[in-house]
Formats: C-alpha cells, structure tokens, sequence
C-alpha cells in the first residue's frame, strides 16, 4: 500500500476550466476533479506530459481563480494533476474562500452521515 503524499485536504470540486501551456500557448477547455490548496487534478481524455507549465483559470459561478501550474502526474485517458507554482496574493485569497466553504460544505456532510444533524 503506498503511503499518502498530499499534505493539505482536498475536496471534490467540479467547475469549468482552462489550460494554457506555456511553451505553445494552446488552451483546452477541461473541468476539474478536485481541488486543494496546493493544486487540482484536471479530468482531460487527452492530459499533458508530465513537467508540462501550464497556466490554469478555474471558473466558478462569477468569479475565477488565475495561477500558473506544473503537471505532476498522469493517468492517460483520464487526466493529470497539476501541483500550483505561483499564485498571486489576490488569487490566494479567492482560492481560500473557495476552499473555507469546500471545507464547511464537506464537515456538514460528515455530521449528516454520522446522524448529528
């Protein structure tokens, strides 16, 4: 059994989204799997070679999230994560809310499956 790498939580985050790799400047229109403060993982049929830079958008309803990426790994024909690079201070900020309210959506499901609420 291998041992399990991520060092921040993750949560179940689908949302619109676009890639941009830097070298060519191509972008596809994917959607996301999951989402974590350190990076996502992109459901591609069509993922890109690890190490690939890219540039990520993440959309959700009115707002949007901006940073710059690295593939980390691929399952062909499924997707690939992307560890985040470089994130400016703004988009840090939108990245955390976000996630806040990942983290309170996913604590009050925990509480209804356990029978607490």
């Amino acid at each position: 059994m291998s041992a399990e790498r991520r060092r921040t939580p993750r949560y179940q985050f689908v949302a619109d989204a676009e890639v941009a790799e830097i070298e060519s400047g191509t972008k596809f229109r994917v959607k996301t799997g999951d989402l974590s403060i350190a990076g996502c993982f992109l459901d591609m049929l069509n993922p890109l070679p690890d190490g690939t830079e890219i540039r990520i958008t993440i959309f959700r309803g009115d707002s949007a999230f901006t940073a710059l990426g690295r593939v980390v790994f691929v399952f062909p024909n499924l997707g690939m994560g992307v560890v985040f690079t470089s994130v400016e201070g703004d988009q840090l900020t939108a990245l955390q809310e976000w996630l806040a309210e990942l983290s309170r959506g996913w604590w009050a499901s925990l509480a209804v499956e356990s029978g607490k609420i």
